[in-house]
């Protein structure tokens, strides 16, 4: 008992010793945030991103898409099997606290040369040319958690479980937005696909009106060859527009991780609708919303738990090591008890001292790499204000750009029914009608793309802030 007690006091001054070492200043990286977004007109806390997906999209058929993508999309799956393998990882972290045990079973028979000394001793104590050794015994070791470096090991367990979440996260972010970005695509090419047919019909008219009136005499064959060239042009918009529609209803099909297909819609883009009075929220909220951020905030305190692992590698560690079981050296008596038990203990407390300057190193190296994490955590900060920032000035702009498109389509389509009634009464040529039908197709063509762009600026919107995952 004496001298389990002097050991025990040698391991509490030892201990002592080097707890006076203090441990590495840490500073919460906060991002300089503005305290509101541009071109917004009020600081309102509220925000679209708090919004469900099936709330912010109200459409029934893209909802129905939308929630296939996000049971079958290849790399949403693919990312929550990287948060199961993260789960199980995080699952044996909380056992490093625990010693590690085991058991062995062990055999040796050892036959030393007659000449040797070994062998004539054992020839003249034990009358034996050779010996035997059976062990079974369980081993336990266990390293004291004094520095805290198995707890940080534990906390990096913990931030690369929580970051393959947020990654997760931020995956359903992007494809929920990608399904609505190529779902208003493919609605604006059905419009435009409407547009030209219509026009087609304007343009076959018009070159049946051109042929009747060069065979009167009324107007020349470059008439009819212009009115020609205009219908074969529509017809030639119309092919491109039908090949468009069919990769667009590919893209999303696989998108929605099935076979390329034709996408079911009933609606036209006139009967979307969207949030328009759309409230951002204050930047702060956004940080702490937006899943790649939170991501890149984790990475920074995974970090620097690395950092506080290296720093406890400098520092001694204390071990205990532990056999107990049954040892003979005739297999008869092997399992004999109590006379073939054994067991021992050993404790032991070590020291780095040189390590060809190893630790130092890499104690250096994962501080580096984390004030590098704190730099990549504010411009990530600074990547998502700018996107908000971005979507909102588009928003603004684009309403503007559809007001003034939708006036310039109702200006041309009236141009189109004078030139064709001065076309008739022979007050304008052949050239006034074409060129009134081409700018007048190519407006509607515009307001469609326009709309189809404020769609996505809305969706943007609601993608920079943070929404989608919920």
């Amino acid at each position: 008992m004496k001298r389990v007690k002097n050991i025990i006091i040698a391991f509490g001054i030892a201990l002592g010793a080097v707890s006076c070492v203090p441990k590495l200043a840490y500073q919460e990286a906060k991002p300089e945030l503005p305290e509101t977004f541009k071109y917004t007109a009020t600081a309102d806390t509220a925000s679209v991103a708090n919004l469900q997906w099936k709330q912010f999209f109200n459409d029934p058929i893209l909802q129905d898409l939308i929630e296939k993508g996000i049971k079958n999309n290849y790399d949403l799956q693919i990312a929550l099997k990287q948060v199961a393998s993260s789960q199980e990882r995080l699952k044996q972290a909380k056992y490093l606290q625990y010693p590690d045990i085991g058991f062995g079973v062990s055999a040796q028979i050892s036959k030393p040369s007659k000449n040797s000394m070994n062998g004539q001793s054992l020839n003249l104590f034990l009358g034996q040319s050779h010996v035997e050794d059976y062990n079974a015994a369980f081993n336990l070791s266990w390293e004291a958690d004094i520095w805290g470096k198995i707890k940080n090991q534990q906390e990096v367990s913990k931030m690369q479980y929580l970051q393959t979440y947020e990654a997760t996260k931020a995956i359903q972010t992007q494809v929920v937005a990608a399904i609505a970005q190529g779902y208003y695509n493919l609605l604006m090419l059905d419009k435009q696909l409407q547009i030209a047919k219509s026009n087609l019909e304007l343009s076959t008219n018009t070159l049946s009106l051109t042929e009747k009136l060069w065979q009167s005499g009324d107007t020349t064959s470059l008439g009819v060859q212009q009115a020609t060239a205009q219908k074969q042009s529509t017809e030639l918009l119309i092919t491109q527009l039908e090949q468009n529609i069919a990769i667009q209803e590919n893209a999303l099909s696989i998108l929605v991780g099935e076979n390329p297909d034709k996408v079911d819609r009933t609606i036209e883009m006139s009967d979307t609708s969207l949030p328009q009075d759309i409230s951002a929220g204050l930047p702060a909220a956004m940080v702490s919303r937006r899943p790649d951020v939170r991501q890149q905030e984790l990475v920074l305190l995974e970090s620097n738990s690395i950092v506080g692992i290296a720093q406890a590698n400098m520092y001694p560690s204390l071990k205990i090591t532990a056999a107990g079981g049954v040892n003979s050296f005739k297999v008869d008596n092997w399992f004999s008890i109590p006379a073939s038990l054994f067991g021992s203990v050993l404790g032991g407390l070590t020291q780095p001292i040189f390590q060809k300057r190893q630790l130092k190193t890499d104690l250096n190296v994962a501080k580096i790499q984390r004030e590098k994490n704190v730099l990549a955590f504010r411009q990530s900060v600074l990547n998502a204000v700018g996107e908000v920032s971005d979507a909102l000035v588009s928003n603004e702009s684009l309403k503007v750009q559809e007001q003034k498109a939708s006036e310039q389509v109702t200006t041309l389509k009236n141009g189109i029914k004078s030139a064709e009634m001065l076309y008739k009464g022979g007050m304008a040529n052949y050239l006034e009608v074409i060129t009134a039908q081409g700018n007048s197709l190519q407006a509607e063509l515009n307001l469609a793309s326009v709309k189809r762009q404020r769609l996505s600026s809305i969706v943007d919107l609601y993608r920079a802030l943070g929404g989608g995952w919920k």
